[in-house]
């Protein structure tokens, strides 16, 4: 790579689709790629959202699209294709959480008592997470490759989550769709590379966003470490996610790269509880258990298997 900048308009003459465009890490890479060359449709659930990002950004368009529903997500490619007759980029930041789930964990904290999350957890809650978080992806994925490896050409990045390593405690729901979401774009980027089309994954820890200001402050708290970085800003999530989609990364096919700031939840345990949690903890690939009093605590070694 030369050593000039080469930032600055790197996605000239590209057209790209961004999900999630409305707000946070999505709004961030919208701004980012438009001010880098790019023309961009802006997607959200939230049509209002996504037309006011749009209206900041030269040449860009918004869309109501809800990722969960295929045809609208098929229809948003085509939309993309039938304004700029291509598609170059696509970035998946859309996703949901679960405030209810958020709130009984942070009532058990304030308790000090174990989170009470499975047993309470309804079908519907469950349903919602994956369909959004998972069949969203697939949905996401699908149609990009559609388009895109006719042309032999193309850079898809999905916004997975730090979650699906760390596992927190009482958030089960959103841990598995998460790291569903990272097996598939592996899995998916394992065969759109024989057409020319790359697949990446940015897996964010606490990222300061819409989605993060409803996290309980209990949890928030519970949450800072002084001996790692704190939240991130969406901008530089958003950064990271440039990088998969740009030239610089050409080599890199099915990565998942952590951007956690260091942070480990597990180390005072999954939401960063006391050290003689309950729950355990985990340092350096070992898990401490730490049962109720009687119980075995020997720690037992295991694979934290961060992909990077």
């Amino acid at each position: 790579m030369d050593d000039e900048d080469t930032s600055h308009g790197r996605f000239t003459g590209r057209a790209a689709l961004v999900t999630g465009a409305g707000s946070g890490i999505g709004a961030a890479v919208a701004r980012r790629l438009a001010a880098q060359g790019a023309a961009v449709l802006a997607a959200d659930v939230d049509g209002a959202a996504a037309e006011a990002i749009a209206k900041e950004l030269p040449g860009a368009r918004p869309v109501t699209m809800d990722v969960s529903d295929a045809d609208q997500v098929d229809r948003a490619v085509e939309e993309v294709v039938r304004t700029w007759g291509r598609l170059d980029v696509v970035v998946h930041a859309a996703g949901v959480d679960d405030p209810e789930a958020k709130q009984w964990i942070a009532e058990a904290l304030l308790d000090e008592r174990p989170p009470d999350v499975v047993t309470r957890l309804d079908g519907a809650a469950w349903r919602r997470v994956m369909r959004v978080n998972l069949d969203g992806t697939f949905h996401v994925l699908r149609a990009a490759l559609r388009v895109m490896a006719p042309r032999r050409s193309g850079a898809i990045v999905t916004v997975g989550s730090s979650s699906a390593f760390d596992a927190p405690v009482g958030y089960p729901h959103y841990a598995a769709s998460k790291a569903g979401a990272h097996a598939l774009s592996q899995a998916v980027a394992k065969e759109a590379i024989a057409f020319g089309v790359r697949v990446n994954t940015v897996a964010p820890g606490p990222t300061e966003t819409g989605m993060a200001a409803r996290t309980p402050a209990a949890l928030r708290q519970d949450l800072a470490d002084p001996r790692v970085r704190p939240y991130a800003t969406a901008g530089e999530i958003a950064d990271v996610a440039l990088f998969l989609a740009s030239d610089e990364a050409v080599n890199l096919v099915g990565a998942v790269l952590l951007a956690n700031g260091g942070a480990v939840h597990g180390v005072r345990g999954s939401w960063g509880c006391a050290s003689d949690c309950w729950c355990g903890s985990a340092v350096a690939g070992r898990a401490v258990p730490r049962a109720p009093e009687g119980a075995p605590t020997e720690p037992e070694l295991f694979d934290i298997g961060r992909s990077v």
